[in-house]
């Protein structure tokens, strides 16, 4: 008789995934990982940090930290983007389409990012720890985006 290997489940598997992304995310404050999949297949990545060419939060500081701004607000004032912004602009740099796919993200997306994942298409977003954004809640259920949490890898 052969030996059954353990595998994880594929959920398992692509929040496991976010999370190892994450770990290139240059934020002084949260790391955060998202991955897109399609037909169990991994189409882009993303983590949070500056954008090209821009000097990163670990080498200049947080400017939302030097000012004391609750998580979840003034995303405005911070120098990177999100992992969700991330991973959907990698997806048009390549010329991806992610239209009902499914986003594995380490945390809850923001308002912002939800708004981005609707309008992207992707129908399904899995998470493994929250974020303190009633806002993109309600807006996901409102767009019949569904919204999973797992557990962490």
């Amino acid at each position: 008789m052969h030996k059954k290997i353990k595998r994880p489940s594929w959920d398992e598997y692509f929040i496991k995934a976010a999370f190892l992304v994450g770990t290139r995310s240059t934020c002084l404050r949260r790391r955060v990982g998202a991955v897109l999949v399609k037909d169990r297949q991994i189409l882009a990545t993303g983590y949070n940090g500056a954008p090209m060419g821009i000097t990163h939060c670990d080498s200049i500081g947080c400017l939302r930290e030097e000012l004391k701004v609750p998580s979840g607000q003034r995303h405005e004032i911070c120098r990177g983007l999100h992992a969700e912004q991330n991973v959907l602009l990698q997806a048009a740099k390549h010329g991806v389409s992610v239209r009902e796919s499914t986003i594995y993200i380490t945390n809850a997306p923001c308002s912002i990012c939800a708004k981005m994942i609707i309008n992207a298409g992707i129908t399904e977003v899995i998470i493994a720890d929250n974020y303190p954004d009633e806002m993109a809640k309600k807006f996901l259920k409102e767009a019949k985006v569904r919204l999973r949490k797992v557990n962490k890898a």
